[in-house]
């Protein structure tokens, strides 16, 4: 088994699920449980900018009561992955587009990194993992499928940073993503896709880690951020 296949808990969202955090809780530790539903949604960009979260109506989501996801919701306006208006309602944010510039720089940085580190680590296992989920991507966008084609996007960038072995990192990333993920969405509101008609970044990062090449794997992870969001980025300043 690769070690991304045994490190991954996260899984593609099914078409089935009715609610945006894919969840209800019904074990222990409930208000940690809420938290990692909510912050889990906005990596996954299940939910959208400038989205108001009430606490009833998310509480009856993950069929819980509203005293855990009150709390949970007020620790991440604390770590400013959610916003205050000024009617103390509890909103998605709207990035600017220079906090999303900020936010894709730091991406390259820290992702280059961990590509660089993955190289390496990763075993045959571990690269063959990384093209299976990039396969689940390719099939997921061209069926339209957008929502799990961005689940399969983070899969990807997440397993990758899982092979760098750096717990620090990781949680680095996570934040990253947790800020980023609801400005993902909008990924797919035109016609453009991502690398269409050029090679995939996700593959020159899979051809870097099976050469086992760190400097190549670095580059490779800091040009699919820079050219996969470049769309992204036009939508934006439009």
């Amino acid at each position: 088994m690769s070690m991304i296949s045994a490190a991954r808990s996260n899984v593609a969202p099914s078409d089935k699920e009715q609610s945006p955090f894919g969840v209800q809780i019904t074990k222990e530790s409930v208000s940690q449980q809420a938290y990692s539903a909510i912050r889990n949604s906005l990596m996954r960009s299940r939910l959208k900018p400038g989205q108001k979260l009430v606490a009833r109506q998310v509480a009856d989501e993950l069929g819980i009561s509203v005293t855990p996801v009150r709390e949970s919701l007020l620790r991440l306006v604390s770590e400013r992955a959610l916003t205050l208006d000024e009617r103390g309602t509890v909103m998605v944010p709207i990035l600017t587009l220079e906090q999303c510039i900020e936010i894709r720089d730091l991406r390259m940085l820290i992702e280059g990194e961990g590509a660089a580190r993955a190289a390496k680590f990763a075993t045959r296992a571990d690269v063959e993992e990384l093209a299976s989920i990039h396969s689940r991507y390719l099939e997921t966008e061209t069926g339209r499928n957008f929502a799990a084609a961005l689940a399969e996007n983070e899969n990807f960038h997440f397993a990758v940073c899982r092979l760098a072995r750096s717990p620090a990192l990781f949680g680095v990333v996570e934040n990253l993503w947790m800020q980023f993920g609801p400005t993902l969405s909008y990924l797919y509101d035109s016609q453009s896709r991502p690398f269409h008609g050029q090679k995939h970044g996700h593959l020159r990062v899979i051809d870097a880690l099976r050469r086992g090449d760190p400097e190549l794997a670095r580059k490779a992870m800091s040009q699919d951020i820079l050219i996969g969001g470049k769309a992204l980025l036009q939508k934006l300043e439009a």
